[in-house]
């Protein structure tokens, strides 16, 4: 009797962790890691070559389906933004579950991903394209303003920017086509309704396979930091009832707009006045949705989307846990420096609540800058409701320190929630 067939699992950067990949899927098949020529799959690929088989792919797609043909997997998925359209060409010429290379385009792309949102009657949020700049003031008449302008295909808030006047569209649009980049789409910017201390927006975690497409968690957020930066997450949100059923009805309507019939999406929905809206459709699960699951409902949503892959039904919904689980990142300045010290981590993993504590990153490490979300640290906990959560990390986040230096300066930041007064954290620019 053979081998196993393998599930082969495209990697690459913004993935579940591969340790993650391998307990998901453990007991259901071998795993064949498909592998790109990125950094960091380079950096990664001992660690890989330890969990399964590893396969370099090519770049080109004719020669990559002859490679992963070979390996006659029983299915093929992504947890990285970058290969959703490689795996869903391998899918397509394997004739296995997944995206299809169109809605593959759509999922990555958002100004398609908004028209067809529009013409199913799902969602009406502005948006035009700006390949260049001859685009740039057709854009802004189309939209209006206030907008937003995104780079077309990217993830982690990458290059994304709030445009509220014509003063602050000429310095975006000076950045934008300053030289060779990306195209990019303004869009309308969606007013969030008052939310206390909560963020403005969750995300909604949908399953599609033979059956339909089920909702598995609508998940909080904590308050974005300006412009659009992220700093975590909880479950569950803390959304009544009339609120939860109406963003996980809209992430239904639109990933079925999109045309997914198979896989786990990641629908991040805006609160406003006038009831939710999409903010975008990705095609993967949710970055560190995984870890949450697991602690909150004891789910791991790497072997449910390992298992639509391999063609079984979409699970049932996890019974909503009856504490609350939460996830904050302390995020990297904008300002671009060097990490010298950071201070604090045993101080809050001693406080009740909190259940881990991890550094990203050393003293002697760059930090880019920039309006991504990139992350310093990731903290953890459970506490018995949402008040207890908001005042947790209020007495833990002042007791991290981030020192940095550019070379001329020296400066000393801790992170904290979005919202709050802190009169000694470093002013942020408008745009950056």
């Amino acid at each position: 009797m053979g081998e196993p067939a393998p599930l082969a699992v495209a990697y690459d950067v913004g993935s579940v962790s591969p340790a993650e990949i391998a307990v998901g899927v453990a007991g259901l098949a071998p795993v064949a890691f498909l592998l790109p020529g990125s950094p960091h799959v380079r950096k990664l690929r001992p660690v890989l070559s330890q969990l399964g088989r590893v396969v370099q792919l090519t770049g080109s797609p004719e020669r990559d389906a002859v490679l992963v043909r070979r390996l006659a997997p029983a299915g093929v998925l992504t947890f990285s933004e970058n290969l959703l359209r490689v795996t869903a060409g391998l899918a397509h010429a394997l004739g296995l579950p997944g995206h299809t290379p169109e809605v593959a385009e759509v999922l990555t792309d958002k100004h398609r991903q908004r028209e067809r949102l529009r013409t199913a009657g799902v969602d009406a949020v502005r948006c035009h394209p700006v390949p260049d700049a001859a685009a740039w003031e057709r854009a802004l008449s189309a939209v209006g303003l206030p907008a937003v302008v995104k780079p077309v295909h990217g993830q982690g808030s990458r290059g994304t920017f709030a445009v509220r006047d014509r003063a602050e569209a000429e310095r975006v649009r000076s950045r934008l086509f300053d030289g060779p980049g990306d195209a990019w789409v303004v869009e309308e910017l969606l007013q969030g309704r008052p939310s206390g201390p909560f963020g403005d927006y969750v995300s909604v975690e949908t399953a599609t396979g033979p059956g339909g497409t089920r909702v598995l968690a609508v998940t909080g957020k904590h308050p974005l930091t300006p412009p659009f930066r992220e700093s975590g997450q909880f479950w569950p949100a803390a959304l009544p009832h009339g609120d939860h059923a109406a963003v996980s009805d809209l992430a239904v309507r639109a990933v079925t707009a999109l045309g997914v019939t198979t896989g786990i999406c990641h629908t991040e929905v805006k609160l406003t006045p006038d009831g939710p809206r999409i903010i975008e459709v990705n095609g993967r699960l949710g970055g560190h949705l995984n870890e949450l699951a697991r602690r909150a409902c004891g789910v791991d949503l790497v072997r449910s989307a390992a298992l639509l892959a391999l063609g079984a039904p979409p699970p049932p919904a996890p019974a909503p846990p009856d504490r609350v689980y939460f996830q904050f990142h302390g995020l990297a300045p904008i300002r671009p420096g060097h990490l010298r010290a950071l201070t604090g981590g045993d101080e809050i993993r001693s406080l009740e609540g909190i259940t881990g504590y991890r550094s990203y990153v050393r003293p002697g490490d760059h930090v880019p800058g920039g309006v991504g979300s990139v992350f310093m640290d990731f903290l953890t906990g459970d506490v018995p409701g949402h008040p207890a959560m908001v005042d947790l990390l209020d007495r833990a986040l002042p007791l991290l320190r981030y020192e940095f230096s550019d070379g001329a300066t020296t400066w000393t930041e801790s992170p904290r929630r979005a919202g709050t007064d802190d009169p000694s954290a470093p002013e942020l620019p408008r745009t950056a």
